[in-house]
């Protein structure tokens, strides 16, 4: 469904991204971690075609983003940290303005906004302004927006940031959802969220994919000598502190070698 191959991005000198590889299947829910600043969002918008890269080869569906943008674009839903909301809109306008320039067909449109203001609960809240909805519910337009065209591939960016528990917990069922219909790359800093609905994790630090497995293959690896499982959140600090532990020997070796040159 989805290939990367050596994605490169630099900005000047920073490289960040350095050499990512990776593979999604169709129907998986991935979910992508990293620290601040370590990549995740660069990533996500050379997916969604919003940023070129400066090498490497992504395909999606046996599309290439650089040749085939347009085609890509039809391909993909993307809802980004701030979901790209007019406040002034009703739920239906808005959502009728999405199918518009989403190139949804016309005959098509009425179709699609019934679908996802079910799947999505905005049925009784459609003739609201956006404006006066809560952030959950923003949340739940901007999925709808994301997913409104059919997309085969739904990248989400930060999906529950600010929501309340239950909130939370209603936006993962809806992606949770997503499983039957299309693909799902969901980055979070919530690691709990991740262990409820993802199948397989990818891990990013600097720029470099430091984890690529499936969720429960990578609790169980790393908990070979403990009675207790792992919770996700624990392999993710124990790989920085090993990533740490590396550059601190790697600079020991190279202060050595300098002293002793």
């Amino acid at each position: 469904m989805l290939i990367a191959n050596n994605v490169c991005k630099k900005f000047g000198s920073f490289h960040a991204l350095d050499n990512v590889s990776f593979e999604i299947n169709k129907g998986d829910i991935v979910g992508f971690l990293g620290k601040n600043g370590a990549g995740k969002t660069t990533l996500m918008r050379i997916l969604t075609t919003f940023l070129p890269a400066t090498s490497g080869k992504v395909m999606i569906d046996g599309d290439d983003i650089v040749k085939d943008s347009l085609t890509i674009r039809k391909k993909i839903g993307y809802l980004p940290e701030t979901p790209p909301l007019y406040d002034n809109m009703t739920v239906q306008n808005y959502l009728k303005f999405a199918a518009e320039i989403k190139d949804v067909a016309i005959n098509k449109r009425r179709l699609q906004l019934a679908k996802v203001l079910e799947e999505c609960q905005l049925e009784h809240v459609k003739t609201k302004t956006i404006a006066t909805l809560s952030k959950g519910y923003k949340q739940r337009v901007g999925i709808a927006q994301a997913i409104i065209h059919e997309p085969q591939l739904l990248i989400l960016d930060e999906p529950t940031s600010g929501l309340d528990p239950i909130q939370i917990q209603q936006v993962l069922a809806l992606i949770k959802n997503q499983k039957d219909q299309r693909t799902v790359l969901l980055s979070t800093h919530t690691l709990v969220e991740i262990e409820q609905i993802a199948q397989r994790v990818l891990m990013i630090k600097a720029g470099k994919i430091i984890v690529d497995e499936p969720l429960d293959l990578l609790l169980k690896n790393k908990n070979d000598r403990q009675s207790q499982p792992l919770t996700l959140e624990q392999v993710f600090i124990s790989h920085h502190h090993e990533m740490m532990q590396d550059k601190t020997e790697e600079y020991d070796q190279a202060h050595k070698k300098v002293t002793y040159e």
